[in-house]
């Protein structure tokens, strides 16, 4: 649910700035001054929209645009010929994002919602409050960069450049590109093309330099951070199954997961997963040592079918089963920690029988789907975490970078990881939004000037391509108003 103060401050602050628009307007003695307030200044106001425009970038988008000619040419021609393949592209897209939506919707599994390809982002909903300073940060530059493609690739093409503008419709900021209408029909399609595809051609390459960033940040950084050798921990949520006196605690470096090596991010969230899905690992303990710890007490069977064996209320003491020399099952309450602080793992008696001929497999008796989870961190005293595997993985954020100097921060690299892959998201999803032939849309105008590039030959009436191209952009824009409302009464109403 979208937080109600969030609410409250948007729809006030806006319902502040047009009440104030609206008495300036209307005030005899005002009026003049704040129209030419806002006329020298470039701003116009309107219900949840404020736009700025200004002619002083001119002078720099005419000198990006006549930089080397030649290569600037082949550059948007590869634009072009990527932008009309991602106009396809995003109806196949987003024809199997509203399938994989009917599906969801029809067979009521939200867990699959992530599955989808493209998802509706709502502030507060699917995206953490926390996170804001990334989403809109990245969705800004990747609306300024593809306006940037869009005019230099006019000023390519000899099209006036009549200024540059930014803008914010509710929450969410934006730019636009002001070319001379006359100038932009008097070209050619192919040049057109070169110029309506420039947009979500640098969308395109915006998301491959994200890409590329993340790919070789272990090379960029390595001055100052190393990776490889753990997972460093930069946060663990207070009251936590993580937290405590034998818990995890800030710049802690995880090495092990049960057997499982951690050197990375990747590792614990892949060893996490591993362990959910098999069963719980046993500990290799001398026959003798479980006797000796052993606190006698009933044995009974939870609902779920599970073995306890401990009703003392301890926190400390926990039931484990083994099989015996007589082959028959056993039931121990023991120490956790001493049982198992220096223990190997093991699945049965021989792997531990390897070691020592009087050591047995003692598995924790728990609950179904619970697991006892030891996480080495040295030099400090392993964690034992007793729960679900999910539960521990929500409870500690990690950083596979570990710096090389105390003074250094543990979060940069995770603020650069993370920045880079909202932006990785939100310009590609603004590449195959626009790519869409949707009315008001990049790919109402790629359409036109393609079927103008390659149809003028078979359909010669003018009238008759606008028709054609009428009913796809209809089919276009039923496409992705179908994916946005489904999409967002999937994230907000379910």
């Amino acid at each position: 649910m979208i937080p109600i103060p969030l609410v409250v401050v948007v729809l006030g602050g806006w319902c502040a700035l047009y009440l104030a628009d609206t008495f300036l307007m209307s005030s005899k003695s005002l009026k003049t001054s704040y129209e030419n307030w806002l006329s020298e200044r470039g701003l116009s106001i309107s219900p949840f929209h404020i736009r700025w425009q200004t002619t002083i970038f001119n002078r720099l988008f005419y000198k990006w645009g006549r930089w080397k000619p030649r290569f600037l040419y082949l550059w948007f021609t590869l634009g072009m010929f990527f932008g009309i393949i991602a106009m396809f592209g995003s109806m196949i897209l987003l024809g199997k994002t509203l399938h994989q939506t009917l599906n969801q919707m029809m067979a009521e599994s939200p867990a699959s919602q992530n599955e989808r390809i493209l998802q509706v982002v709502v502030p507060g909903v699917n995206l953490p409050i926390s996170q804001l300073t990334y989403f809109f940060s990245a969705i800004f530059i990747s609306g300024v960069i593809h306006e940037i493609g869009h005019g230099v690739a006019a000023v390519r093409e000899t099209v006036r450049f009549n200024g540059f503008g930014m803008f914010i419709f509710i929450v969410y900021p934006g730019a636009f590109v002001d070319l001379l209408t006359s100038h932009l029909q008097m070209v050619s399609p192919v040049q057109q093309l070169r110029i309506f595809c420039a947009g979500v051609w640098h969308n395109f390459i915006l998301g491959v330099i994200g890409i590329l960033i993340i790919f070789l940040l272990p090379a960029l950084l390595f001055p100052f951070y190393y990776t490889g050798v753990g997972a460093l921990i930069t946060e663990v949520v207070e009251d936590s199954p993580a937290s405590g006196q034998r818990g995890l605690f800030v710049r802690d470096i995880v090495t092990y997961v049960q057997d499982c090596s951690v050197t990375s991010v990747e590792d614990w969230h892949t060893c996490l997963a591993d362990i959910s899905q098999k069963p719980q690992i046993g500990y290799c303990i001398n026959s003798a040592t479980l006797q000796q710890l052993h606190f006698p007490s009933r044995v009974y069977r939870r609902l779920d079918g599970s073995v306890e064996c401990c009703s003392n209320n301890s926190l400390t003491d926990l039931c484990f089963s083994y099989t015996n020399n007589m082959q028959s099952q056993t039931y121990a309450c023991v120490p956790a920690r001493k049982a198992i602080q220096t223990s190997i793992e093991c699945r049965s008696n021989l792997d531990c029988q390897k070691q020592a001929a009087s050591s047995v497999c003692a598995v924790p008796s728990i609950e179904n789907q619970t697991r006892l989870i030891r996480v080495k961190h040295p030099p400090e005293v392993e964690m034992l975490f007793i729960g679900y595997p999910m539960h521990l993985e929500y409870a500690v954020s990690l950083s596979s970078f570990i710096p090389r100097y105390n003074f250094l921060s543990i979060h940069f690299p995770l603020v650069i990881e993370t920045f880079c892959k909202y932006l990785i998201s939100l310009s590609g999803a603004l590449a195959v939004i626009n790519a869409v032939p949707c009315f008001a849309l990049d790919g109402q105008w790629i359409l036109n000037s393609f079927l103008e590039a390659t149809l003028s030959s078979v359909i010669l009436e003018k009238e008759n391509r606008e028709l054609f191209g009428f009913f796809i952009l209809l089919a276009g824009s039923a496409l992705l108003t179908a994916n946005v409302v489904l999409g967002l009464w999937m994230v907000t109403a379910r």
